[in-house]
């Protein structure tokens, strides 16, 4: 998966707010580029950008709300944070309700907004690692065999090996065989660091990861 490096996105038609917000973020050591519409941003959008979105709430054209829904709808969960001289609490509900990890009003707060793109960058950054460890597993299930999936899938809904191995037609010892087949193959040494690996990779993934064949 390709990646970029983490960048604060400023969306707002304010040039003054816009160039004042990138001058703050670059000098708290940030990388920060700046959109003059929502919908210039969305044109420039790219799935492989990693980081947050800093976006103003009213707009010309497409506001901040329907921009975190289009995010949404698109399948690119930016964190936002949205930013307005309009705020009430409402909007600021639906907001958050959408995503957003803060509602900041204008005239802006540094250390606000500063502690709330932190809190945005770590979110994002959680999730990349997230999705980094699915697709890590998911090229290790492709070394299993059929069989050794369907022990893997029963192991991890919390099937005992004689469960396992009746709904198999198989015997206990045949299944203590194809975990430690599993094992050494998805790299783990430990029953419980396997669950714990297949768990926490399939909530990371909106896909479930493909098996291979006998």
């Amino acid at each position: 998966m390709r990646q970029e490096p983490q960048t604060v996105y400023i969306v707002d038609d304010d040039a003054a707010v816009r160039d004042s917000l990138a001058l703050l973020l670059e000098l708290k050591g940030f990388r920060a580029r700046a959109f003059d519409s929502a919908e210039s941003f969305l044109e420039a959008l790219d799935p492989a950008w990693s980081g947050c979105v800093v976006m103003d709430l009213r707009m010309p054209g497409m506001d901040g709300i329907r921009l975190q829904e289009e995010l949404v709808r698109r399948g690119v969960p930016l964190p936002a944070v949205i930013v307005t001289a309009h705020g009430d609490i409402a909007t600021a509900r639906k907001t958050l309700k959408t995503g957003a990890v803060d509602f900041i009003e204008k005239p802006v707060d540094d250390e606000q907004l500063l502690t709330a793109v932190r809190a945005a960058l770590d979110l994002e950054a959680e999730r990349r690692t997230q999705l980094k460890q699915a697709e890590e597993l998911a090229i290790r299930l492709e070394r299993l065999t059929g069989r050794e999936r369907e022990v893997l899938d029963m192991v991890v809904a919390g099937r005992h090996n004689r469960e396992v191995a009746a709904a198999l037609g198989i015997s206990p010892r045949t299944v203590e065989v194809y975990k430690a087949r599993m094992m050494e193959k998805l790299q783990v040494r430990r029953l419980p660091d396997l669950i714990r690996l297949v768990m926490s990779a399939r909530d990371g993934s909106d896909a479930p990861a493909q098996g291979g064949s006998t």
